[in-house]
């Protein structure tokens, strides 16, 4: 018989009842239960055997649950308040939940609080939500008379011949569950957006209206989400990039996913590249360059014109010969590789590029910086024999390791992919590839993931995901098994036999792509970089006409020593206005001159964060924003 454990601490056995009818009158704030892993709807059986737990609505394992029934609660205000609307699907997500309408006249933002008011009266009607089993027939017959042509599609991917249903009052919803008992347990949540969403994912079906909402079991919890979820809109990229003048996507000048760097991203750009190839150089790397465009025949030779073909954009054609702009690097660099014979001495190889690669995104999924057509990757590639793969590994995540925390992220975890059903390549060299992978990865420290059979079909690998400072997640690194082009491109290298062997190859990314790496930079600073990235770094303000020549004085030595620096004497503006619109901008250093400070060779220092440090030497101004720059910390 199953033992159930209840949230008062209470094991009871039952054999033949629902968890509900187990519970009785007392059943209060139950959401779910949790069997072998397997969370439950309380109106279920409970098991013949084994162990059960019943969740209550603050059980985090029950906020899936909870944000489920939210999204119910969504569809049914929806076709109370716009009858005729048809349902698509409505899953819970990371951060709350959606639901997919395709309504008969388009519906606005200035919707939703009608909608959300109406989520309420059903709420507060307590609703049941139950269970109802549809012979396959009747459902079809039924969905067909709703016009629920969405749910139709559905249900032919649903195997069985009863179909589960889910009731709630007047409405019905073909869903597999689990759910709340009733809607009265949906008491904190709240609409957040409205956007459009293609039926399946794909550009060639309907356009429906997407509703974002997000719900919790607490009002505190709920509060805590949305001061983060202002927080982080605060620091959207996509807003603070042209506010801070750093880069432009204009889509009807340029073109969609196009990005544009102005001046000041352009420098932070440029200091983060010029980190990045001098610590490369450093750890034994040969930077080279590629062309933007290759003949077919290469693209044929690595398999991305069979395997990826939908990812490039149309050939150009150049004295009859096709080429296409390259979606990836590698193939370059093998070109390069075979330029010569390749004795076992040599290896390994680690050539690194910045490289511009273009691929096709669909114009729904682009996202500012995030997710566009034309990037650079700070790509790489090691070309070694096998013995060297263990200590290759270990030294391109150590490198890894050093280069995010140099950019200010200290939280990762690793998450390790291995061999597929369907690979090529022996077992033997997964298996060490895999182990190199493992040990690498225990080596640093690091918390990690296995994904089993998640590898690419040509190799085994790491990601490496980093948390900014909103705690949320960015997959940058990737260290990438490759069986699959050494024998594509018939790579060798001569051995101590004098007989030709496979190298191992292993593609290297450690920040992606620089514009995604500079969008996020960009939400986990806030724009406030710090003073080794900031586009200024100090900007230094005449308190009159007359301290001009001295202010353009101050900057020119600033400048002199290697900061980034510029006298704002020509706006024509007055003091206050030019500080706060240097706070505005997040300059890091405010330096103001006035006529003591000239008298007496000083500035007045100010911080970007408001603090006034006063009249300070200028020698020791510049000592300090030396340091902070070398030191590459977030303090000022």
């Amino acid at each position: 018989m199953a033992k159930v454990l209840l949230p008062s601490g209470e094991v009871r056995e039952a054999q033949g009842l629902s968890f509900l009818e187990l519970l009785g009158p007392g059943a209060g704030l139950a959401a779910a239960a949790l069997v072998d892993g397997k969370i439950y709807d309380l109106r279920e059986t409970v098991p013949p055997t084994g162990e059960a737990r019943i969740l209550t609505i603050n059980d985090p394992a029950a906020l899936e649950v909870l944000r489920h029934t939210a999204a119910h609660v969504l569809a049914h205000a929806v076709t109370r308040l716009f009858p005729g609307t048809k349902l698509a699907i409505g899953p819970a997500i990371a951060d709350g939940f959606y639901y997919d309408f395709h309504f008969e006249k388009p519906i606005s933002h200035e919707d939703l609080p009608r909608i959300e008011e109406e989520m309420r009266r059903i709420v507060a009607e307590d609703l049941p939500l139950e269970r109802v089993w549809i012979p396959r027939d009747e459902a079809a017959r039924l969905l067909r008379e709703r016009g629920e042509i969405y749910k139709l599609e559905l249900l032919e991917e649903i195997p069985g011949e009863k179909i589960s249903f889910y009731r709630q009052g007047e409405f019905l919803d073909l869903c597999r569950g689990p759910h709340l008992p009733s809607t009265g347990l949906v008491q904190h949540f709240k609409l957040l957006d409205l956007a459009g969403a293609y039926w399946r994912g794909d550009p060639n079906r309907d356009m429906l209206t997407r509703i974002y909402g997000t719900a919790f079991a607490t009002a505190e919890e709920l509060e805590k989400f949305l001061r983060w979820r202002e927080e982080a809109r605060r620091r959207d990229h996509r807003t603070l990039g042209p506010q801070l003048d750093l880069f432009s996507i204009q889509n009807e000048m340029v073109g969609a996913g196009l990005v544009l760097w102005h001046p000041k991203g352009a420098r932070v750009r440029r200091v983060i590249e010029d980190f990045w190839v001098a610590e490369h150089y450093k750890a034994g790397y040969q930077l080279v360059y590629t062309p933007h465009i290759g003949r077919s025949r290469l693209w044929q030779t690595s398999g991305h014109l069979d395997f990826y073909r939908e990812s490039m954009y149309a050939p150009i054609v150049i004295e009859d010969q096709e080429f296409f702009l390259k979606p990836m690097n590698c193939p370059f660099h093998i070109a390069i590789y075979k330029t010569k014979t390749r004795s076992y001495r040599e290896l390994p190889l680690r050539y690194c590029e910045l490289g511009t690669v273009y691929r096709f995104e669909r114009s729904g999924v682009l996202h500012g910086l995030l997710r566009v057509r034309g990037f650079t990757q700070d790509d790489a590639h090691i070309i070694c024999r096998p013995d060297q793969v263990e200590e290759e590994i270990r030294a391109v995540l150590r490198f890894a390791l050093y280069i995010l925390r140099s950019f200010g992220f200290t939280e990762f975890t690793a998450y390790l992919s291995t061999r597929p059903e369907k690979f090529i390549g022996n077992p033997e060299d997964w298996d060490r590839a895999t182990e190199a992978l493992r040990k690498a990865v225990q080596g640093e420290g690091l918390s990690y993931e296995v994904k089993h059979g998640e590898g690419a079909f040509y190799g085994p690998k790491i990601d490496l995901e980093v948390q900014d400072s909103l705690k949320r997640p960015w997959q940058l690194t990737t260290i990438q098994f490759d069986f699959n082009l050494p024998e594509r491109f018939d790579m060798a290298y001569v051995g101590p036999d004098g007989r030709p062997h496979r190298p191992y190859m292993i593609h290297r990314a450690l920040l992606g792509s620089l514009e995604r790496f500079f969008g996020i930079l960009i939400e986990h600073y806030g724009g406030a970089f710090p003073v080794w990235l900031a586009p200024v770094q100090a900007v230094v303000l005449p308190v009159s006409e007359k301290e001009i020549p001295y202010a353009e004085e101050v900057a020119a030595k600033l400048s002199a020593e290697g900061i980034r620096a510029e006298a704002w004497t020509k706006e024509g503006k007055t003091l206050r206005w030019l500080v706060r619109e240097a706070q505005l901008q997040k300059i890091p250093y405010i330096l103001i001159c006035g006529e003591r400070e000239r008298r007496e060779g000083k500035v007045a220092l100010r911080l970007r964060t408001g603090e006034d440090l006063g009249p300070q030497p200028l020698s020791a101004v510049i000592a300090r924003i030396k340091e902070a720059a070398s030191t590459r910390l977030a303090t000022l």
